[in-house]
Formats: structure tokens, C-alpha cells, sequence
């Protein structure tokens, strides 16, 4: 199967706050990896052309890539924004909607820490209207959902679709894990709820073979060098999804549920 990268951002900034610091990438750092991308002659295409792809329709062109970025951090608007309106390049924007600002009804608890710089809910809906930008979905307040009761999932994976559609005015259909984490049980309420594609992490190349509810990314971080970046956009240094679920992540989302049942939440990003 042909490798296809699907690369997971979450902050372009300068200065994020140290929670976030790890998954964050400078913004000159960014627009040399576009740079990378354009010189390895990977062509950047909507997600929703790899999910057409995966669901039987039209295949992709040969050499095709995928931008995404988690969460809904103020500086897709200010920073990415910019860059990929320069580039004339598509992105999808998975936004937790809890973590919005400007609008009645967030969470009594703040979904990330006080000093993290989100989107607003105005600015979602300039984002909206922008030329190759589509918005996703990635819960109201950004839990494990694998580790969630049934009817806790549900009201966080329709309740987002809900909240995104009502502000809108039009049908969400793409939607990210948080922190990655998903079960077939999980991918089951996703899809009841209407998305009809879901963005995981597993660190491995997508393919048109993937699974369209599991679709693999691989996540740029802080620590991300040249040559590592430079080998993903050449099909090398990961594996390509799809691929069985393996002993160890079974035992890991076992450890998490525990932890769960037990009030003590292991805390990820993503």
C-alpha cells in the first residue's frame, strides 16, 4: 500500500504555554516543513479526498499528504492561517468545543489550563469561511473517550457535532480522538453520531486501505528534527496503517481504564 502522511500539529507558536511546549512547533519551523513537503513532491490534499479514497471512491493522487491540527489553538488563525493562504494549502481543524471562547454555555471547569490561547467561536466562524480550511470535531471537553461510560461518549461525540452544526449552520463530518485514543465501541457511537471519518494517532502513515474511523497520523512535536520529518515525507520511518491493534495498547488502554474507575486520570495531549 502506498504510505500516505497525515501530520498531526496542534500549536505553531513562538511562546506556548509549558503544557504544550512538547507538541508545539515554531512558526519558522512550520514553513520550512511546508517547504519540505513541496520539495519532496508530496501534493497536499483535503482529508476528505483520503476518506473518499478509503471508502472506494476516487483513488488519490499518487504522492498525496494531509494537514491536521488538534484542538483549536488561536495561532491556526493568526500563524497557520496566513501560511497556508499563502501556499494556496487545504488543513482540517479539529476543534474541542468546550475549550472555545465567547460563547454561553462552556464547561464550569476549563477543558485546558487558564494560560492556553484558544480560538474563539468568532474566529471558528471567519476559519469556516476560509478557502481549504475544514472544520472538525474533537469533543466538548477533550477526555479519553475509551475510558468513558457509554452515555458519556455519546454526549461528548454528538454533543460536539451538535454544537459545531448549531454555529455553523452546515454538517460536520470529520472528527479526531483525543489524545489519540479510540475502541471499537468508541468508533461505533462516533459513527451513529454522523461523522463519517475519524483522525487517530499511531505514529504510522495512513493509506487508502485505512480504516476511514481509525485513520493513522503521524504527530509533529517540539522534538521532531529535520531528518526524521524528511524521511516521513518519503514513506520511510513508520509503519503503514492498516495494522491489528497490538498487545500494547490493549494493556495501556486497560492501565488508563483503571486509572479511570480509580479518580486518577492519566493526562495526555493531543
Amino acid at each position: 500500500m502506498t504510505a500516505v502522511p497525515v501530520f498531526l500539529y496542534h500549536s505553531v507558536s513562538y511562546d506556548p504555554p509549558s503544557w504544550i511546549a512538547p507538541f508545539t512547533v515554531g512558526p519558522r519551523v512550520f514553513a520550512e516543513q511546508l517547504e519540505t513537503i513541496a520539495d519532496s513532491g508530496l501534493r497536499l490534499v483535503p482529508l476528505h479526498r483520503l476518506v473518499a479514497a478509503q471508502r472506494g471512491g476516487p483513488p488519490l493522487p499518487a504522492r498525496s499528504a494531509v494537514l491536521t491540527f488538534d484542538d483549536g489553538f488561536a495561532d491556526f488563525h493568526s500563524i497557520v492561517l496566513p501560511l497556508l493562504a499563502r501556499l494556496g494549502l487545504p488543513a482540517t481543524l479539529f476543534v474541542t468545543t468546550g475549550a472555545l471562547r465567547g460563547r454561553a454555555g462552556a464547561p464550569v471547569d476549563p477543558v485546558f489550563p487558564p494560560e492556553s490561547r484558544m480560538l474563539s467561536w468568532r474566529q471558528l466562524g471567519s476559519l469556516d469561511g476560509a478557502s481549504g480550511v475544514e472544520i472538525g470535531g474533537h469533543t466538548r471537553t477533550h477526555p479519553q473517550l475509551d475510558t468513558l461510560p457509554a452515555h458519556r461518549v455519546w454526549d461528548e461525540v454528538a454533543g460536539c457535532a451538535g454544537e459545531l452544526e448549531d454555529f455553523l449552520g452546515h454538517r460536520v463530518t470529520s472528527f479526531a480522538y483525543p489524545h489519540g485514543y479510540s475502541s471499537a465501541a468508541v468508533r461505533d457511537q462516533v459513527s451513529a453520531a454522523g461523522w463519517t471519518s475519524a483522525t487517530a494517532v499511531r505514529d504510522a502513515f495512513s493509506s487508502a486501505g485505512d480504516d476511514p474511523l481509525r485513520i493513522a497520523r503521524l504527530m509533529v512535536r517540539a522534538d521532531t528534527d529535520r531528518d526524521r520529518f524528511r524521511q516521513w515525507t518519503t514513506g520511510a520511518a513508520a509503519p503503514v496503517a492498516p495494522f491489528p491493534e497490538g498487545a500494547r495498547t490493549k494493556g495501556w488502554r486497560a492501565y488508563r481504564r483503571m486509572r479511570a474507575r480509580l479518580n486518577v486520570p492519566y493526562r495526555a495531549v493531543s
